[in-house]
């Protein structure tokens, strides 16, 4: 059987051939298992690519992806996907966190349970105090706004199934999250416990801003913000009419009393400030709707490494070698020699 096992690289060069290597330990240990990894290089403006450039002649299962710029990890992973053709694809990261040695949870738990996605959860985690505040935040809000299932825990440790695959690479537009796009294919979702591990080098490269867009991504695929907008424009809208009637009330009781400013420049600074809102949560979205019209790029691969059998959708082939070199030549210089 064999395994696809995708990685998105981020300034990795320290870690991915040690990555690597413990994947590959791992899959000489069971019989009836092949893999092969896909690394993605993630615009990372180090040594990165080479160590994968490296990796793929040595490996002749290691397929390295270098795109053009930073896209974003979820990007990266879709690039990935579109190179897969094991039976299972597994996702996991590069930084030892979620380590090589528990793959076999996801690989056991998929296979005897005949889910289409399953999660490798984690009992006790070792982030930072900002990734594991926005981790709680990303639980509670993608249960409304993803509609993910009460009962599933996410991470970004998971394995799926191939027709799983097949759907997820179906989405093109320029800013996905795999996890909300899973659970539009399907709610045959197990989990497993599986230990996390301290990060061996480096800290995140998800900076507040950087986890904030990746938040906004949700909006791609719900539409929840627009009906909050809404119920809190009603909710104003009553609460003014209800604060009139109880002016106008108490300028009948007491009809000497004068009509305050401060309180008439706070119903409008509030009032205003929901308009503006409401305003923002509109424009986001339209943003995005022009952003997907103007055919913004899900990601751009510069060049690849190593050699994998893609599907081949323009052509009756059931599949069709890519094959790079070692050193990627220039574009009119590839064309000369045409």
């Amino acid at each position: 059987m064999l395994i696809s096992v995708v990685i998105p690289c981020y300034y990795s060069e320290k870690t991915i051939r040690k990555v690597s290597t413990l994947i590959l330990d791992e899959f000489d240990q069971h019989e009836g298992y092949e893999c092969e990894l896909v690394l993605v290089n993630d615009g990372s403006t180090d040594g990165t690519f080479e160590e994968i450039r490296a990796l793929s002649r040595e490996h002749e299962n290691i397929f390295g992806v270098n795109l053009m710029r930073n896209f974003g990890q979820h990007n990266a992973l879709m690039a990935a996907m579109q190179y897969t053709n094991g039976e299972y694809i597994l996702g996991m990261d590069d930084d030892m966190q979620t380590h090589p040695s528990q793959m076999f949870k996801l690989i056991d738990h998929i296979v005897e349970g005949s889910y289409d996605l399953v999660y490798g959860i984690y009992p006790k985690v070792k982030n930072s105090p900002l990734k594991h505040l926005t981790s709680i935040i990303n639980r509670k809000t993608s249960r409304v706004m993803l509609s993910r299932p009460k009962e599933v825990e996410s991470s970004n440790f998971w394995i799926i199934t191939r027709r799983v695959r097949d759907e997820v690479i179906k989405y093109t537009t320029f800013n996905p999250y795999v996890d909300a796009i899973f659970y539009r294919v399907t709610r045959n979702i197990g989990m497993v416990p599986v230990e996390h591990f301290k990060r061996e080098h480096g800290t995140s490269g998800y900076t507040f801003r950087k986890l904030l867009k990746l938040w906004l991504a949700y909006w791609n695929f719900s539409v929840i913000p627009l009906r909050m907008s809404f119920f809190l424009g009603l909710i104003s809208a009553a609460g003014g009419v209800i604060l009139a009637i109880l002016m106008i009330i108490n300028r009948l009781i007491y009809p000497d009393l004068p009509v305050g400013w401060s309180s008439t420049m706070c119903t409008m600074v509030f009032l205003f400030g929901v308009v503006l809102m409401v305003l923002g949560i509109i424009g986001e979205y339209l943003g995005k709707i022009i952003l997907i019209i103007n055919h913004t790029p899900q990601y751009v691969i510069r060049e690849h490494t190593g050699s994998v059998l893609i599907e081949d959708t323009t052509d009756d082939m059931e599949s069709a070698k890519i094959e790079a070199p070692a050193e990627t030549q220039p574009a009119e210089a590839r064309e000369e020699e045409a």
